[in-house]
């Protein structure tokens, strides 16, 4: 069984991100099959939450009432199979025994994956942002929490929170280079994960962000966006040199690559979402000597010292949106129609 479940979490970040599939190569064997199964539990959540199988937000969840009581109902099967994973990872099977496993192995907190389970539910609820401190939260649940879980993946004790607060930087770093970049398919989706508070600073109406004569100021929201992921970058680059050796060469692929991406958004202007940016297979390669060479400077002259985080948001360990009891009947309807 075990055989069968490494290699279907194999498979999973080989399908679901080439970035990250990339970068998992370079992990001793123990972490990598780790890390691949981390991985698979947080893509067969994003799959379920968005009913569809390898692929990315392709439902609207609120343009219809049973729309949204069916991911509802979604979010509460994930939230109790989770939590029967991570209790008796024997008795669940596929993602969900998954989980379990990597908890038992490794001594991961039981809260973190249900903390990660609120981010969907943010979008399950619909969840507006009106200031960036909104956004950061958001980020904050649906990968700074990724990053703290495979921190302790690779070996960072659950306690040490000087570094696994870089390692939920690098998540929040990458999920606001995701928003920029996918600004276009997520307003086709009928979803908007830019400040409201931004956006009426560019006289750009809320829900119109889209329409091609804002483009100009979609660019600069990006671009102080993207600006402000530099810091989280910079923050995670320190964290990483508290890694072992080849998972601090992982890390710091992927954060090269992921940052590229940003930048070529940032330097397309209002052009960047004519065509989908993403880094070619030879700049890979130039990143991953880049960071071989970073990670090695790390293994010879110790890991570098972790200072304050000056002007970076913090998550209190609060959080700061309330997910609203079920506003439908449906949703219990939906709930034991998923049961059956």
């Amino acid at each position: 069984m075990s055989s069968d479940l490494d290699t279907w979490a194999a498979a999973s970040i080989a399908e679901g991100s080439k970035s990250f599939a990339l970068a998992s190569r370079l992990f001793d064997a123990e972490t990598k099959r780790r890390v691949r199964l981390l991985y698979a539990w947080c893509r067969t959540c994003d799959d379920i939450i968005d009913g569809q199988e390898g692929g990315r937000r392709g439902v609207p969840l609120g343009a219809a009432v049973e729309s949204e009581a069916a991911v509802i109902a979604r979010l509460d099967m994930l939230r109790e199979r989770t939590a029967r994973g991570l209790a008796a990872p024997e008795s669940e099977s596929g993602a969900f025994r998954a989980i379990g496993m990597v908890a038992r192995e490794t001594g991961l907190p039981r809260d973190l994956p249900m903390r990660h389970l609120t981010g969907f539910a943010m979008d399950a609820y619909d969840r507006r942002y009106r200031s960036i401190e909104d956004v950061l939260d958001y980020c904050e649940h649906v990968a700074g929490v990724v990053g703290r879980m495979m921190a302790i993946v690779m070996g960072i004790a659950p306690d040490r929170e000087d570094v696994l607060v870089r390692a939920a930087d690098l998540g929040l770093a990458f999920q606001l280079t995701n928003i920029c970049r996918d600004v276009l398919e997520d307003a086709a989706n009928d979803r908007c994960y830019l400040p409201t508070e931004w956006l009426v600073a560019e006289d750009i109406p809320p829900g119109e962000h889209a329409r091609p004569e804002y483009r100009n100021g979609l660019a600069r929201i990006a671009d102080t966006m993207l600006l402000l992921a530099d810091g989280y970058y910079d923050s995670a680059r320190a964290g990483a040199t508290h890694l072992p050796y080849r998972s601090a060469w992982a890390v710091l692929t992927a954060a090269k690559v992921y940052r590229a991406i940003g930048e070529k958004v940032r330097v397309a202007g209002p052009g960047a979402w004519d065509e989908r940016r993403y880094t070619t297979t030879l700049e890979k390669l130039g990143m991953l000597a880049a960071a071989r060479a970073e990670a090695k400077a790390a293994e010879r002259d110790g890991p570098a010292p972790l200072a304050k985080r000056p002007g970076l948001w913090t998550w209190t360990g609060e959080d700061a949106w309330r997910e609203p009891a079920p506003l439908m009947a449906a949703a219990e309807d939906a709930r034991e129609a998923a049961a059956e």
